[in-house]
């Protein structure tokens, strides 16, 4: 368990500091400065080791196992993803871009799908996760961590930028820099001899929960909601471990503060709900609300409804639920619950389950 708490630090610390990044480009003259020191970057770049084996990887998706060997001769884009990861998924629109436009110049993308979740290593979820998200690039599945260990990597997302010759040359750890990481592609590519490379930068499609974060409003953090790393529980009489419990919403939350309300038991790594009509909510301010969460038990389906500051959301719905506020929880994944449109402020977000067996996992914001 310590393995795992490490792990959510190390991403924790990578969205970090990509937040920092972000809200700078805001400004318009560091954005140009930035482009220029992108091609400055990408044109020094350093040896940072060999591409490891990724002979550890559990399985393979769109793919057949490949090799540094066989890779040999090819610009090769390592991304360590999990499917469940909101910062991953907002990476992704510039990912599926670069392997499109750059596949027959010679670049190889890798996704190395490593799990957060005890449900992300499930090989038919992962297939079905990859599907829906419309990757069609070789998926590494790295259930054991084999291949996380063989990069000593240690976030989600992370890019490692591989030359022709099998030697990693530059890296990008957290959301951010895409401009500068195609600049390396592209570099790479020409020291490879691809002729003819388009120098422009790509135009990614982001929708849905793959559009960039609202950096300048984002005041909420990612909570988990199992007791192993839960923070700011505030149902009265605190949280009882691996037992069965009726729990109550407190008559105020504070920002970034959340509580149970029905009959919940609270385990490490998640909340499972244990009669109908439990309720969840969370003081937040943020664009966006995202839950991962899924069904305790397969084949079953759990309805749920949305409010914040106790109305249907509107216009303010997430993908995942209608304007009534209305869902369902179908599987095990992030469901996107609210994309509000300013002013953006901060509101109290509460999701009542209309039956039991749901389990939840983690609050993200956006």
């Amino acid at each position: 368990m310590q393995e795992q708490i490490n792990y959510r630090r190390r991403r924790l610390l990578g969205a970090a500091v990509v937040t920092i990044a972000a809200a700078e480009l805001t400004i318009s003259s560091a954005a140009r400065a930035q482009s220029s020191q992108a091609k400055a970057a990408a044109s020094r770049l350093p040896v940072e080791g060999k591409l490891p084996s990724l002979d550890r990887a559990t399985a393979w998706i769109n793919s057949p196992p490949l090799t540094p060997d066989g890779l040999r001769g090819k610009v090769v884009l390592v991304d360590f993803c999990t499917y469940t990861c909101i910062n991953w998924r907002r990476t992704l629109p510039h990912i599926r871009a670069w392997a499109a436009k750059y596949k027959d110049k010679g670049l190889v993308v890798i996704g190395v799908h490593t799990p957060e979740f005890e449900f992300e290593k499930n090989l038919d979820n992962v297939r079905k996760a990859i599907k829906d998200l419309q990757v069609d690039y070789p998926i590494a599945v790295d259930s054991d961590y084999g291949v996380w260990r063989a990069f000593n990597n240690e976030y989600w997302p992370a890019l490692y930028f591989v030359d022709a010759q099998g030697r990693i040359r530059s890296h990008n750890f957290g959301e951010g820099e895409y401009e500068q990481s195609e600049r390396v592609i592209q570099q790479l590519l020409a020291e490879a001899g691809s002729a003819g490379i388009d120098n422009s930068l790509v135009a990614a499609d982001a929708r849905g929960a793959e559009a960039p974060a609202d950096w300048e409003n984002l005041k909420s953090p990612e909570s988990y909601v199992g007791y192993g790393q839960a923070t700011n529980f505030s149902s009265p009489g605190g949280a009882a471990a691996d037992k069965r419990r009726s729990y109550t919403l407190p008559s105020r939350l504070d920002l970034n503060h959340w509580a149970l309300s029905g009959a919940w038991t609270i385990g490490k790594p998640s909340v499972v709900l244990n009669e109908s009509n439990g309720s969840i909510a969370y003081r937040f301010h943020a664009r966006d609300l995202h839950l991962v969460m899924g069904p305790a038990m397969r084949g079953i389906s759990v309805r749920f409804r949305v409010l914040i500051d106790g109305q249907p959301p509107g216009p303010a719905h997430g993908v995942d639920v209608d304007e009534k506020g209305e869902g369902m929880v179908t599987e095990q994944r992030m469901y996107q619950l609210v994309r509000q449109i300013n002013p953006i402020a901060d509101r109290q977000f509460e999701i009542t389950f209309l039956d039991p067996r749901v389990e939840v996992f983690v609050f993200t914001f956006g």
